[in-house]
């Protein structure tokens, strides 16, 4: 067995307080010297594979607790908790977070828990957030733990959708038939008049799911995807729910939505089928939108989730915003980003032009990180959608984005610089950004300034 690079001595050092033994007794039960154990314990040496199974076979060692920084996301859910602004004076960087969780993980728990049970600082005052923020935030919190990939369900949904044998011609027919003989639900299209600012319901008593004749055949296909998700897996969407101990039921709510809508994408793009596709296609969005008879967005959130062991794909995220400049939507998936609290209002970003090319897709590499101590950067790829049954009222710009060093094989990177000095950069909020050549609006810039000379005299 080979050496691994785990540092884990927090960990140790408990298990060794929960045995009442000194140093020198657990070495002597590990077989290790007191001064190896003691650099262990204090994460200047790694615990070796051959130390964690005798860890394991002598003490009864539960080798899971050894990321129990999964609890809190990792290093990026801590960054994520940091970027708050009643912390933007103390210039935390990633390294020093990094040392915090490796050094006290238990501690940094404790931050996280108290900052997630006490309010982020989003929660009122002069951001303006709703009861209903704060519960897309917790449920999104959860989302981020998972990185956006629930492996039961995934493996269900696709055996699922081997066993109706889904393809593009017969997804909807399959699907409803799924629904008529399991669940004694027929499939209705109404018009839109019969169901005035609906486009889709459950109606029991007359057994029908009903669906707006406004709804295009992709958005069709997903509510009935959707509806035979829910109602064949309920007691596996009930128990990731009840385990995530999310404080509001509007926090539950939100988290149920986003599971059964995933189920929905699952069944449509199973995993291995669309994974082989993205793979040989350059992960080429309109050619897998043909191929699943899917929308653009579909196939973006769809690309968040690709988190399997052993069958991972490329880390994307996605985001949504809306034509007022409002991030509305965000999923970081794999990954690494990090929520962008102030809504990354950058009009230089190519989602605010995309809404001047409506249904093109546009590419743009950037650089931006919130709260991290440099800029990341990224290949981002937009096409503005319509809501679904709903005008260019409803409309919004999909963002898909991928860190730079993955994109170099992407069908929709051909042609784009992916050198780091053509990046576009975008700035963190003015109040915590020193950038000299940031492109948000002069009057922010303009305040800053203006704040910043009035300190000074």
């Amino acid at each position: 067995m080979t050496d691994t690079n785990l540092l884990a001595g927090p960990a140790l050092r408990r298990l060794r307080k929960h045995e009442s033994l000194t140093q020198a007794a657990m070495a002597s039960a590990l077989d290790i010297s007191p001064s190896y154990l003691n650099l262990i314990e204090r994460n200047q040496r790694p615990l070796s594979a051959n130390v964690l199974v005798r860890v394991i076979e002598r003490f009864d060692f539960d080798p899971r607790t050894l990321r129990e920084d999964d609890a809190i996301g990792g290093i990026d859910g801590l960054i994520r908790r940091m970027t708050d602004r009643r912390f933007a004076d103390l210039g935390i960087d990633r390294e020093e977070v990094q040392e915090f969780l490796s050094a006290a993980p238990q501690v940094a728990a404790a931050f996280a828990r108290l900052y997630d049970t006490g309010g982020s600082g989003i929660g009122g005052g002069s951001s303006g957030y709703s009861e209903s923020g704060d519960a897309a935030a917790a449920a999104r919190r959860v989302i981020e733990r998972w990185q956006n990939h629930f492996a039961d369900l995934d493996h269900a949904a696709e055996d699922l959708a081997d066993e109706l044998r889904l393809s593009r011609g017969e997804i909807s027919a399959a699907l409803s038939e799924r629904l008529r003989e399991k669940h004694q639900l027929s499939v209705r299209i109404l018009p839109a008049e019969v169901m005035p600012g609906q486009v889709h319901r459950l109606d029991l008593h007359a057994r029908q799911l009903q669906l707006s004749e406004m709804l295009p055949g992709a958005a069709r296909r997903f509510q009935i995807a959707r509806q035979v998700g829910a109602l064949e897996m309920r007691e596996a969407i009930d128990a990731l729910v009840a385990g995530a101990n999310l404080t509001s039921s509007d926090g539950s709510d939100a988290l149920r939505e986003h599971i059964t809508d995933y189920l929905a994408g699952a069944l449509l793009l199973p995993y291995r089928r669309f994974l082989r596709a993205c793979e040989a296609t350059g992960y080429d969005l309109a050619v897998l939108q043909r191929r699943f008879a899917v929308s653009f967005d579909q196939v973006a959130e769809r690309l968040t989730t690709l988190g399997r062991v052993g069958e991972r794909g490329l880390p994307f995220f996605t985001a949504t915003i809306d034509r007022a400049g409002r991030m509305t939507h965000f999923t970081a998936g794999g990954s690494g980003a990090i929520y962008p609290l102030d809504g990354a209002r950058w009009p230089a970003w190519v989602p605010f032009a995309a809404f001047e090319r409506p249904g093109s897709v546009l590419t743009q590499a950037v650089t931006f990180g919130e709260g991290e101590g440099a800029a990341r950067h990224w290949f981002t790829i937009t096409r503005t959608v319509d809501g679904d049954g709903v005008s260019c009222a409803g409309r919004r710009a999909v963002v898909l984005g991928i860190e730079a060093r993955f994109a170099g094989d992407l069908a929709l990177a051909r042609g784009v610089s992916l050198d780091r000095a053509d990046a576009v950069p975008l700035g963190t909020p003015c109040g915590r950004c020193g950038r000299t050549e940031c492109l948000t609006p002069a009057p922010a810039r303009l305040a800053t300034t203006l704040a910043s000379a009035r300190a000074r005299y």
